[in-house]
């Protein structure tokens, strides 16, 4: 059984775990919680009526947040020529080719998302096995595999955030830090809601979004009722 520290316990008091709490009043309770003397994460997670295991019930994709993350995104990107140049100038940390690749297969990963051109997946392909269960691997379904590497990382360093839903039919995702005000926290919830809700699969039967959950990095789970998240 796992053994929580006093301030857990004391933040569990202030939670009804009977409660699905609304959205604005989840986020009040979360900002609430969170007295850690670091700046905490806010994390929001969807339990989705899906099975993953199927092709045609997969969730995945990507949103630029109106309010970002709060976190420093460090962007990598496999280009060369003139494309490098441009992810250079749109702000990227690294850029390279077979150099960067050479890099990773010798163990470094000092980087948060990975971008390449179309023409550069053929040499960055060797990494599948390195960058994919990091999940830094480039995949077109996300934007992270473009010829328009300038704006991939304009939007990633504006707050661009993946999702992808898990074996267990969750999706988590940041939405924010505990030092945003409860309005941004709000509309990145929002943008966020929705961007899952327009995403729900064809393949979809029966409820779709079944929970929502809202913490903060050291707090505990503030229940949210799902028709407070459908629009």
């Amino acid at each position: 059984m796992v053994k929580h520290g006093k301030r857990y316990q004391d933040a569990m008091k202030k939670v009804d775990k009977d409660t699905l709490y609304d959205p604005a009043e989840a986020i009040h309770l979360v900002k609430e919680l969170a007295s850690a003397k670091f700046d905490e994460t806010i994390d929001l997670a969807f339990r989705l009526g899906i099975d993953p295991r199927h092709a045609d019930q997969q969730v995945r994709g990507a949103v630029v947040l109106p309010h970002g993350t709060g976190k420093e995104q460090k962007v990598l990107v496999f280009a060369k020529g003139d494309k490098a140049k441009e992810a250079q100038e749109a702000g990227a940390d690294f850029v390279g080719d077979d150099d960067l690749v050479a890099q990773i297969q010798g163990g470094w990963f000092d980087f948060d998302v990975a971008v390449a051109t179309p023409d550069m997946m053929g040499a960055v392909g060797k990494l599948g096995k390195l960058l994919g269960p990091k999940g830094l691997m480039p995949n077109p379904k996300v934007g992270t595999v473009t010829m328009d590497v300038a704006r991939a990382v304009a939007e990633i360093k504006a707050g661009k955030v993946e999702y992808r839903v898990e074996k267990t039919g969750i999706i988590h995702v940041i939405i924010g830090k505990a030092s945003f005000q409860e309005e941004q926290l709000m509309e990145n919830f929002r943008t966020m809601a929705d961007t899952i809700n327009k995403a729900k699969p064809a393949g979809a039967k029966g409820q779709y979004i079944r929970s929502v959950a809202l913490s903060s990095t050291m707090s505990p789970a503030v229940r949210i009722s799902p028709l407070k998240v459908v629009s």
